[in-house]
């Protein structure tokens, strides 16, 4: 009797825990919430629109049909399978990545590159875009681009096209199109279906922004009305400065660039901006273009000198007393020309140091290297599935502005 008693007891102590602890479990799962990653805007105090113009023409070995080394690296004469003393390749360019040569289309390069941006205060990427054809490296150009667009939504900034219409004659030389009017028809068509009605596509005037690397072929504003016939509606569609004239009323502004010396943005800014119903400022770094070094054509001509610095520094104060409303950086990585933004051996972080300071940035302040180490654990760890698992979650804290967290899970990885 006693024992049936004794298990009579302990039965209902075990319903008693199992009754506490559904309670406890109900009580947990009622009040604790979800981890909310989803990408979260930096916080800043300037109101410019701060857009990077981004090359994504960049190719190595593993990453070409060929097995060779991109133009944008090699240029005529350089190879970067020559490797000096401290782990540098030979490529074409005065300056040298801070991640080392790299393929456009990496999933990891362009997680690193979008995510300094982000946290440098930059809102989008106007992306350097050569169209749809098979046609040198221009589909190869393509498909980087649209891995990096991909990725853009995930890190929660915007993005827009710059098309080079310098390119049509070649595919009409190649007898891929009749004219280089249907031509141009045709990557319109493609941008209209695959880019414009992204919700992250970059609009202005309610209309999706088109800028244009010129014009060049397309020469007069019959051509453009011609060519932009595809389109459902115009877009707001930016020529570079000085040259809106040729597109008529179809262009809706204009966009400053980098020429020569500092003196062109100052008369832009005084002259054009007042007269455009829509202008984008430009700031860069310097000018030292590779051209002739690396027997890709005759040098330039002339360089701006990148002064330890200044010359951003003087670019950025300029749009900064313009009161732009939008503003391109020139260029995340144009190596071969030498403005890039990107951090390098030479510059290190400080370019997009100065950004940050321009944009105000407010939240969430984090180092820069603590980014580049997402990066270099991703390279480490390529096989690690685990590790790797864990990195996606540190990405997933970064994006959503919960940067300690993302610095904790790399600090759990080394």
């Amino acid at each position: 009797m006693k024992k049936i008693t004794t298990l009579l007891f302990a039965g209902l102590l075990s319903v008693t825990a199992i009754m506490s602890c559904s309670s406890d479990d109900n009580k947990n799962s009622a009040t604790s919430q979800p981890e909310n990653l989803d990408p979260v805007a930096v916080v800043k105090t300037n109101n410019t629109k701060i857009y990077m113009h981004y090359m994504p023409w960049f190719e190595t070995k593993e990453s070409s049909t060929n097995n060779q080394w991109g133009y944008h690296w090699t240029m005529a004469n350089k190879n970067p399978d020559n490797v000096d003393a401290n782990g540098k390749r030979e490529i074409a360019s005065h300056y040298y990545p801070l991640i080392g040569p790299y393929h456009s289309g990496d999933k990891e390069v362009i997680e690193n590159h979008l995510l300094l941006m982000k946290y440098a205060g930059i809102d989008g990427v106007l992306i350097d875009w050569y169209g749809t054809y098979n046609l040198n490296d221009y589909r190869i150009n393509r498909d980087n681009a649209e891995a990096l667009i991909d990725m853009l939504d995930k890190v929660g900034l915007e993005y827009a096209i710059v098309y080079e219409d310098r390119f049509l004659t070649n595919i009409v030389d190649a007898g891929l199109s009749p004219t280089v009017i249907s031509a141009a028809k045709t990557d319109f068509s493609y941008m209209q279906n695959n880019y414009f009605n992204d919700a992250n596509y970059i609009k202005v005037d309610g209309k999706p922004l088109l800028l244009n690397f010129g014009p060049i072929t397309l020469a007069t504003p019959a051509d453009w009305t011609n060519a932009f016939s595809v389109f459902s509606a115009k877009p707001t569609f930016l020529t570079l400065w000085y040259e809106s004239g040729d597109a008529g009323a179809n262009a809706s502004g204009e966009y400053a660039w980098v020429y020569q010396d500092n003196t062109h943005i100052s008369n832009f800014y005084a002259n054009k901006l007042p007269t455009l119903p829509v202008a984008m400022g430009s700031a860069y770094p310097g000018f030292n273009d590779f051209y002739a070094q690396g027997g890709g054509g005759e040098a330039i001509g002339w360089t701006i000198d990148h002064n330890n610095g200044a010359t951003l520094d003087e670019t950025l104060a300029m749009a900064q007393n313009a009161n732009l409303k939008y503003l391109q950086l020139i260029t995340w990585n144009d190596f071969g020309e030498g403005t890039m933004f990107e951090p390098t051996i030479e510059f290190g972080y400080s370019y997009i140091e100065k950004v940050k300071a321009f944009a105000g940035v407010q939240s969430a302040p984090v180092a820069f290297s603590e980014i580049s180490r997402l990066y270099n654990l991703r390279k480490q760890h390529k096989n690690n599935s685990g590790i790797q698992a864990k990195l996606n979650r540190a990405f997933d804290y970064f994006v959503s502005m919960q940067p300690d967290k993302a610095v904790a899970l790399l600090n759990e990885i080394e």
